[in-house]
């Protein structure tokens, strides 16, 4: 794996094992949503684990065909790093695209202990194709990003590790709600 690689991945690692954690510890309630409308942490967990695990089929499907991949322009890189900006901020909030939030809203995303296991294998099919990433294809353009364009490997990278940094954010408000005392209950 490209050293540059190897290194996004290792903090993609951290910072997933950081959120699953977040989750767990809220134990049965982890798949309680902090307020009507809002995704539990469950919800969440498996709305980064559907991401993930497109992005990782999209970007096989486009290796079989790399000799067909672009250069990523000036422009798409100015785009991409705004979107890590944007990301990184803290207290934004973003409605997931349509298609994913309908999915995550609406169907079932089972309880942590499976997510968790899903997670491991689809992370461990990630650090395959990273292994085998070919390094002509560095500088290519791999996946088409919803609001930077088509971006590299490097960039998707940087994505994935930026979208579960966001989401540790919202993992910590639901976490702060799940555990604030109930208006009009008094302890004795």
């Amino acid at each position: 794996m490209n050293h540059r690689l190897h290194l996004k991945f290792e903090q993609l690692e951290r910072a997933t094992e950081r959120l699953l954690a977040s989750a767990e510890a809220l134990g049965p309630n982890s798949a309680k949503a902090p307020a009507p409308g809002h995704w539990s942490a469950a919800q969440v967990v498996h709305h980064l684990l559907f991401i993930e695990g497109n992005i990782i089929q999209y970007v096989n499907k486009k290796l079989q065909a790399e000799e067909l991949l672009p250069k990523v322009g000036l422009f798409t890189r100015l785009r991409a790093r705004f979107v890590r900006l944007m990301l990184r901020l803290p207290g934004l909030r973003y409605k997931a695209p349509r298609g994913v939030a309908t999915l995550t809203d609406t169907g079932e995303v089972g309880n942590l202990p499976e997510l968790r296991q899903t997670w491991e294998a689809s992370r461990r099919q990630l650090e395959r194709l990273l292994n085998e990433f070919p390094g002509r294809q560095l500088n290519r353009a791999i996946f088409p990003h919803p609001r930077s364009g088509r971006i590299t490997i490097c960039q998707v990278m940087d994505f994935l590790l930026d979208h579960l940094l966001h989401h540790q954010q919202q993992m910590n408000r639901i976490t702060k709600a799940l555990r604030a005392p109930t208006p009009g209950l008094v302890k004795s």
